[in-house]
């Protein structure tokens, strides 16, 4: 018996799932799907470890927000390409029926059971940090509790909007799903470098007030408003102070209050 064969596997270990899909949107943004393993359950907004295996035997992995609503019998993912990242660089070549490391323990705070009632749910986003919110619109239980349902999504270039812009068009067009997001679920772009309907960081937008103008709602109350962050490290914590400015509170599994941001990613 070899060495190897001497090592018993982890029931924690991750799975090798082989590649459904790819598009690549942009040179730095790609989605990709996985199979999904019949026992693999997960809340939608949560995050899973995924990634490679290398030569030296040990798995390469990061954590990375499913971007799937929980009912899809498939794994969907969002990247950025980032070309001397360890994982990414490998990761942005994968094509239809390689082989990606799943893993077996999703986690998150970015989940509907960490927030108390309300009215409207405000999703803010940049970049890569729309992917749990491409997993929480596509959710009914979304609607069940909320009468309004704001998704932000902020990039550099109009090109990096195109996903977000999918999923909500494509939820809503949907011939079985969509009726349920019908009036209550609006997208609300930006954009930083490039001239765009609207532009301007999400922390401006709401300093300013021009996010609730454009809307057309009243600025944020704690007691209809509740919120969802994720995105750059430093947006991220600008924002959650912008909630507490407006009296939301921070909230988490076991304590579910009016906002929440995905700590495993900031901290």
């Amino acid at each position: 018996m070899t060495e190897a064969a001497k090592k018993p596997v982890s029931p924690n270990a991750p799975t090798p799932e082989t590649v459904l899909s790819v598009e690549h949107y942009t040179d730095r943004l790609f989605k990709f799907r996985l199979t999904r393993p019949q026992a693999f359950r997960f809340r939608s907004g949560e995050f899973i470890m995924i990634g490679l295996p290398q030569e030296n035997g040990k798995p390469l992995l990061r954590a990375y927000s499913i971007a799937s609503p929980s009912w899809d019998d498939t794994v969907e993912f969002y990247s950025i390409k980032v070309p001397d990242g360890p994982l990414t660089s490998q990761l942005q070549k994968i094509g239809e029926g390689d082989k990606v490391l799943l893993g077996k323990k999703p986690v998150g705070t970015l989940v509907l059971d960490a927030l108390k009632p309300g009215k409207r749910l405000y999703m803010f986003s940049t970049g890569t940090g729309f992917a749990p919110f491409a997993s929480l619109v596509r959710d009914p239980e979304t609607y069940e509790k909320f009468e309004e349902v704001i998704v932000s999504h902020t990039c550099r270039d109009v090109a990096e909007l195109a996903y977000s812009r999918e999923i909500v068009d494509g939820f809503l067009n949907d011939p079985d799903l969509g009726e349920i997001a019908q009036g209550k679920l609006r997208l609300y772009q930006s954009c930083t470098r490039e001239d765009f309907e609207h532009m301007g960081r999400p922390t401006e937008l709401i300093r300013s007030g021009k996010l609730f103008e454009d809307l057309g709602v009243e600025r944020l109350d704690p007691s209809v408003d509740r919120a969802m962050i994720c995105g750059s490290i430093d947006m991220t914590k600008e924002l959650k102070d912008l909630m507490e400015e407006h009296g939301l509170r921070e909230g988490a599994n076991s304590d579910p209050a009016d906002f929440v941001i995905e700590r495993a990613f900031v901290d």
